[in-house]
């Protein structure tokens, strides 16, 4: 507990373990593995009986192994067949709106709901105080997709558009920057997702699209791992905050820039709060230095959340 790790200084984790912890605590086990499973198999075959689909796939985050906890909005790619390629003639909405109604039949209108380029499915799971949810995740987006040669298209509601999208080029990415920086890449997006989902602190997030963090950090985390956490964190939150107002472009090269998700003054309030989390990574080092371990972990759980551990 925490009073008594407090009172033992003796017995309080060292801050690299506590962030060695902090990174396990948000990789995917097998208890979730198989929830997610069980759920995303049964939105595949139910969503292959109401349309025409050649193939489904899991995408996004969580293929790339870059999802964060609590487990949600797992992506499912439905690549449709022949019979549907009239949708593709119409607007993007009508296709959205066509797997709205289809998801409405089976799970209700308070669990389905419409998110530009996908229809999200909740499951009713309710995370508790430390973000735990009994290993079962929160819910799924299902993303219609038409294949265009080696690529897809899918549509945005939002938009009007069909944008052009290439997961497969995305995962590539992530890997080889996961490589590059000796295995430590796809757990600091995790943690990095993290603090951007602590919406205790927060209320909304400061980047409204997390993928929009990952794309970053292939260009922000660069060079070779250093070994310290600490340092990482407070250099790479001040560099974001200095980069987020760019234009960040699609890692496919296909669709438009990732950053267009984010109006000029959603930047500059992200901006502002990654510059505040720079400074509290810098408070949180000098608590350290000082001596005070219990503070400075305390620092970096109100910065990151409830799954960063105490002790």
């Amino acid at each position: 507990g925490r009073g008594f790790c407090l009172l033992e200084e003796g017995r309080m984790i060292s801050l690299d373990d506590a962030f060695k912890k902090f990174k396990s605590r948000l990789e995917l086990n097998d208890r979730e593995r198989q929830n997610a499973s069980a759920r995303h198999t049964e939105v595949r075959d139910y969503i292959a009986t109401k349309f025409d689909v050649d193939r489904d796939f899991l995408t996004g985050s969580y293929i790339r192994d870059t999802k964060t906890k609590p487990l949600k909005d797992i992506d499912i790619f439905f690549e449709l067949g022949e019979d549907e390629r009239h949708f593709r003639k119409k607007a993007p909405a009508d296709l959205i709106r066509a797997f709205y109604n289809a998801l409405v039949e089976k799970y209700g209108k308070d669990n389905v709901k419409e998110d530009g380029r996908a229809v999200n499915v909740s499951f009713g799971v309710q995370p508790d105080g430390d973000d735990n949810t009994d290993y079962r995740i929160l819910s799924i987006d299902a993303v219609p997709a038409f294949r265009d040669g080696e690529d897809y298209e899918i549509p945005d509601a939002d938009t009007g558009e069909w944008v052009k999208t290439n997961p497969e080029v995305h995962a590539e990415k992530a890997t080889a920057a996961n490589k590059a920086y000796s295995g430590q890449w796809k757990g600091l997006v995790r943690m990095l997702k993290y603090w951007n989902n602590n919406t205790n602190k927060h209320g909304v997030k400061p980047v409204k699209q997390s993928f929009l963090l990952e794309v970053m950090s292939l260009d922000c985390l660069f060079g070779d791992w250093q070994g310290r956490f600490d340092y990482e964190f407070q250099g790479l939150f001040s560099t974001l905050a200095d980069r987020i107002v760019d234009p960040w472009p699609d890692p496919a090269k296909l669709g438009p820039p990732v950053s267009d998700s984010m109006s000029d003054s959603q930047k500059l309030r992200a901006r502002e709060l990654l510059q505040a989390a720079s400074r509290e990574a810098t408070n949180a080092i000098h608590l350290a230095r000082q001596g005070k371990n219990g503070e400075a972990l305390e620092a970096w759980r109100t910065l990151f959340g409830p799954k960063f551990p105490l002790s």
